[in-house]
């Protein structure tokens, strides 16, 4: 589920809180909240309880459908060797092919 993770930055900002203390207060764990705010991903039950802290709809917390999820570094670095592996397998093949 694609949820805002500048919603959530504002909203726990708001509150005056850390992430550890947004994990305490809503029951989740801290990787859960760096990884809604890092990457927007989320199960039904995180955005229950972000809801229920920040007490507000879900439409509120989502993510616009228009619009996704700003892509991670992490996503990018591997979309970025999974591209130059590739390449470089289809070049060894071709001179493989051409001998």
């Amino acid at each position: 589920m694609l949820i805002n993770p500048a919603v959530v930055k504002a909203k726990r900002h708001e509150n005056g809180w850390t992430q550890q203390q947004l994990a305490d207060v809503s029951g989740l764990s801290l990787r859960t909240i760096q990884r809604v705010e890092s990457q927007g991903q989320g199960s039904m039950e995180t955005s229950n309880a972000l809801c229920a802290v920040f007490q507000m709809e879900r439409q509120q917390l989502m993510a616009p459908a228009d619009e996704p999820a700003a892509w991670s570094p992490q996503k990018v670095a591997g979309i970025a060797v999974g591209s130059i592996v590739l390449g470089f397998a289809c070049g060894v093949l071709l001179m493989y092919l051409i001998q």
